[in-house]
């Protein structure tokens, strides 16, 4: 059946003005899913609720975009083991997805990966977190799991591991590289090593104290964790946020924007041997940062988002210090970019290196910053906005060539992008409030509110839903780097090892976003 009918059957959410939810049983669950990728949808996520005194029947839910906005299918599995059909064959990311499920919830999907994925020997092997408690008497006695890398096989081949612990401050992550000379054969990442418990952290919080959690599920999107979660519990609470404080949301996400881009920029230099790059663009971002320190308090906009609204407003002068120091960082960035073009030690390291073509994006889902520069031109800023962004009407960046060159190209362009509206924010601030009084949620069991926002790294979702005693029975943060992680593994693939480090960067993804 196509897509539009289960749209018809399916009931609107609220936080985000694009979500809507739809209950099915295990053929609907693959026929739903099959009519979203018909369309050109895409899985955003997938995530569990074992059977708990608060969560209630034991369920699974898969968040699927689709060109008119999301939709999300309920699935509650019957019989004894809780089994329910595996999405992979329809979308290749789900596979992760589905492994995470089972370790955190102890629901399967029936499909062929079954290893573990988040457990890392954190708790014992017969344990779900979020079904039942964890108690480890003994951490001594632990044992890691016999984990079965993926091997290649012929003449010449052998593997190089890398990690878990890297040399620098870098978050931990296990790469094995199957290569023949120099050429990569294979990358096969394992993850999940700073699994840090947040979603069962969430149950123990109320509602109205949730985003400041939420803010610090991946430290560089802040502001996109936040206004999500903020969305979807002035969803459940019918609030309505005042115009001004909707506006000033939107100056924060796109200030988090700019200086993610400029330290990637740098960055990026940096690891093309130029460390020029890393000088300039280090500079301008902690101009940057400065001045988001004097107007808004903090560096990083860990707390200025609240149910609500914002938790302080921005007075003329300090609009008018942030307008001059973007006016001073666009003119620089110009300057810079010029200067990356024509260097040619940097065009030679940029260009055909990670290449990601257009159809292979599409295929497993690349979304986000990454995904624009292959050709999946998806900004829900743009394709499904939320206010203030229907009345600001960003421009959309992209490109084809799916190198690091064009990852490159793309974080320019967006860099600009962002700072004109930013800039139009300062300048059109509507008057008024900055915040609204949180009405109580009404305490309706399985209701969902749903948050989406077009963070600097692509789309971020909170699915969140509240007990009957004003605090969270399940919360579910989700993170774009589920989908790139596993593009990353192809895009190494004819590329040598010691490019690895400038291939990721160009994809920068977030290690403790992504293993929640």
């Amino acid at each position: 059946m196509p897509l539009r009918h289960w749209l018809a059957r399916a009931e609107e959410l609220p936080g985000s003005p694009a979500a809507a939810r739809v209950v099915v049983d295990a053929a609907d669950w693959h026929a739903a899913a099959q009519a979203v990728a018909a369309t050109g949808g895409q899985l955003l996520s997938l995530w569990a609720s074992g059977e708990t005194a608060t969560a209630g029947a034991a369920s699974v839910r898969a968040a699927l975009l689709h060109e008119r906005g999301l939709l999300v299918l309920e699935h509650a599995p019957g019989g004894p083991d809780r089994r329910y059909p595996g999405l992979e064959s329809i979308f290749p990311v789900a596979t992760r997805l589905q492994r995470a499920a089972f370790d955190l919830s102890g629901m399967r999907a029936d499909a062929p990966d079954q290893r573990p994925w988040l457990r890392h020997a954190a708790w014992p092997a017969h344990v779900h977190p979020l079904r039942e408690p964890v108690v480890v008497t003994d951490p001594t006695a632990a044992t890691a799991d016999d984990y079965a890398f993926q091997g290649v096989e012929g003449d010449g081949v052998h593997e190089v591991p890398v990690g878990p612990v890297h040399a620098g401050i870098i978050e931990p992550g296990h790469f094995r590289f199957s290569v023949v000379g120099e050429k990569v054969l294979r990358l096969e990442a394992r993850l999940g090593y700073v699994h840090k418990g947040i979603e069962l952290r969430f149950q123990q919080l109320a509602l109205a104290e949730g985003h400041r959690l939420a803010a610090r599920v991946s430290g560089d999107s802040a502001v996109a964790y936040s206004w999500a979660y903020c969305q979807a519990v002035e969803g459940l609470a019918r609030t309505a946020v005042p115009p001004r404080a909707l506006w000033l949301r939107a100056l924060c996400l796109e200030l988090e924007r700019v200086q993610n881009h400029l330290g990637d920029l740098g960055a990026l230099g940096n690891d093309a041997g130029f460390a020029f790059g890393l000088a300039q663009f280090s500079r301008l971002k902690e101009e940057l940062l400065r001045a988001m320190q004097s107007v808004f308090g903090q560096r990083y906009l860990l707390d200025a988002v609240v149910p609500g609204g914002m938790a302080a407003d921005v007075g003329a002068a300090g609009a008018a210090a942030l307008a001059g120091c973007l006016r001073r960082i666009a003119s620089e960035s110009v300057k810079l970019r010029n200067i990356y073009d024509e260097h040619a030690g940097v065009q030679d390291r940029f260009v055909g290196a990670g290449q990601v073509p257009p159809e292979l994006a599409r295929r497993l889902g690349l979304i986000g910053l990454a995904g624009r520069a292959s050709g999946q031109d998806l900004d829900l800023r743009v394709d499904a906005p939320w206010p203030p962004y229907d009345a600001l009407a960003p421009l959309k960046c992209g490109h084809r060539a799916g190198d690091v060159a064009a990852r490159v190209a793309v974080r320019f362009d967006e860099l600009q992008v962002s700072i004109r509206l930013a800039a139009r924010v300062l300048e059109q601030l509507p008057a008024g409030a900055v915040h609204s009084a949180l009405l109580a949620p009404p305490a309706t069991a399985g209701e969902i509110g749903i948050g989406l926002i077009e963070g600097w790294r692509g789309p971020v979702m909170v699915a969140l839903e509240p007990d009957a005693r004003g605090g969270i029975a399940r919360c579910h943060p989700h993170d774009p780097s589920w989908q790139n992680w596993p593009v990353l593994e192809h895009a190494i693939l004819g590329n040598i090892v010691p490019d690895f480090p400038l291939i990721n960067k160009s994809f920068n993804l977030s290690y403790s976003g992504h293993d929640l």
